[in-house]
């Protein structure tokens, strides 16, 4: 396992982005996010990332599988850092911004996202 954070909670404008067909995509952050970036995110505990997440890895999100289609280079630096990035589930072979990684699988709905649920990297 490259990553396993648990849920801890989610600001008032973080599963927006999951409803929203055009944006489809979770912001997540370490639970010790400044208050402006908690609104905005999906919180979770800290986690070492063991190794940098790549194409072809599993990403699973509260149970979801989802395949990691591609990732952007400044998602390595922040995921281990702040534990940030942006999950986009839209797929594709080119991120969609520098800090993001984007999936490839059933699309996550804001009900699936829950206190407790685990975010992992195989």
């Amino acid at each position: 396992m490259k990553y396993c954070a648990t849920i801890t909670g989610w600001g008032e404008d973080a599963l927006g982005f999951l409803a929203d067909e055009d944006c489809n995509f979770m912001i997540l952050f370490n639970e010790d996010a400044p208050a402006e970036l908690a609104e905005i995110a999906v919180l979770h505990t800290k986690a070492e990332l063991a190794a940098d997440p790549a194409v072809g890895d599993t990403m699973m999100i509260c149970d979801k599988v989802y395949d990691i289609t591609a990732v952007g280079d400044e998602a390595l630096h922040t995921l281990r850092q702040l534990g940030h990035c942006t999950l986009s589930f839209k797929g594709g072979s080119e991120p969609e911004r520098p800090g993001g990684i984007m999936l490839e699988g059933e699309p996550l709905r804001p009900e699936d996202v829950v206190k407790g649920g685990t975010i992992e990297i195989y």
